[in-house]
């Protein structure tokens, strides 16, 4: 791909888009919320299929653990609207990327792959807010993706922070490594910095979104048990900044710029003779969540 053609993808067009998700869905509760805004967002996206990531931590025994309970939590986000999961749901990678030689094959990354090549003349934009074994993997087995996505990516802190330790990064180290090394258009979405803005609280919740529909007390159920005390307390939902900027890249503050490698230790190292990518600095997170809960609140079913 020409560095003016990459330049070219990292600016939304007009016009509805072609969507994927890759979302580790149970290790938190924000994916919850960025599959369902993903989902009540036809004017400006068109989801095409939804993929389960792995993830390992207190609430997963492997990383493969973590894919199947993603995925099971996809089925139920469906079953809440009335959607079928049979060609849209698709299982990812039973671990994480280990070497460069051996990508993690699965039904998510085949379907990936196969969307992609399909994309002849808008691309397929791959929103993924959890580890990117998945997309990296396609990209390893299949090159020639990278002509025919945008990814999206929520992942490692603001560019201006020097540490970089960040749950999907660093978890999924050589993947990261990877998507910001291989050339593919990449929109960078930092945790720290930039989606942290993005948190609720329960009586947000309970205020905005309580008994509009089976969908919207799932997702008030699912943050209430997080805390104990909910009083002064706020939950981070920081995946819905992913898609948010597709469907409003007007809320945020981002800039094209030579794209960072990913050191082993997790920090950024800088080059500007790579090729370039965009990254956010800032978003209107008032304006997200008046779309986010003014759309989850009109879902049926």
């Amino acid at each position: 791909m020409t560095e003016e053609l990459r330049k070219e993808r990292l600016t939304l067009p007009d016009g509805p888009l072609r969507v994927v998700l890759d979302t580790d869905t149970y290790n938190e509760v924000d994916d919850q919320f960025a599959l369902a805004y993903l989902l009540s967002s036809p004017e400006r996206l068109r989801p095409e299929a939804i993929y389960a990531a792995p993830f390992y931590n207190q609430r997963s025994q492997s990383a493969g653990d973590g894919m199947e309970k993603s995925y099971e939590e996809i089925l139920r986000v469906l079953q809440c609207i009335g959607k079928a999961p049979a060609g849209f749901a698709f299982r990812g990678a039973s671990n994480f990327l280990t070497s460069l030689e051996r990508p993690v094959s699965s039904p998510a990354v085949e379907d990936l792959i196969q969307r992609a090549l399909s994309s002849q003349e808008s691309p397929l934009y791959v929103v993924a807010i959890g580890a990117i074994t998945n997309v990296a993997s396609a990209i390893l087995i299949e090159p020639a993706i990278i002509d025919h996505i945008v990814v999206v990516w929520l992942g490692g802190h603001v560019v201006t922070m020097e540490s970089n330790q960040e749950f999907n990064l660093c978890g999924d180290l050589l993947a990261s490594q990877y998507i910001f090394d291989c050339g593919v258009p990449l929109i960078h979405m930092p945790c720290f910095g930039v989606t942290s803005h993005l948190l609720t609280t329960v009586p947000d919740l309970e205020a905005c979104l309580r008994g509009k529909n089976a969908l919207c007390d799932m997702l008030c159920h699912r943050v209430a048990d997080f805390t104990s005390d909910p009083f002064g307390w706020a939950k981070e939902i920081w995946d819905v900044g992913a898609v948010a900027y597709l469907v409003n890249p007007g809320w945020f503050d981002s800039r094209i710029m030579p794209c960072p490698r990913i050191t082993d230790d997790c920090h950024w190292a800088w080059d500007e003779n790579r090729h370039s990518f965009r990254t956010c600095f800032f978003l209107n997170r008032n304006g997200i969540f008046r779309d986010l809960y003014t759309k989850l609140g009109g879902i049926s079913g």
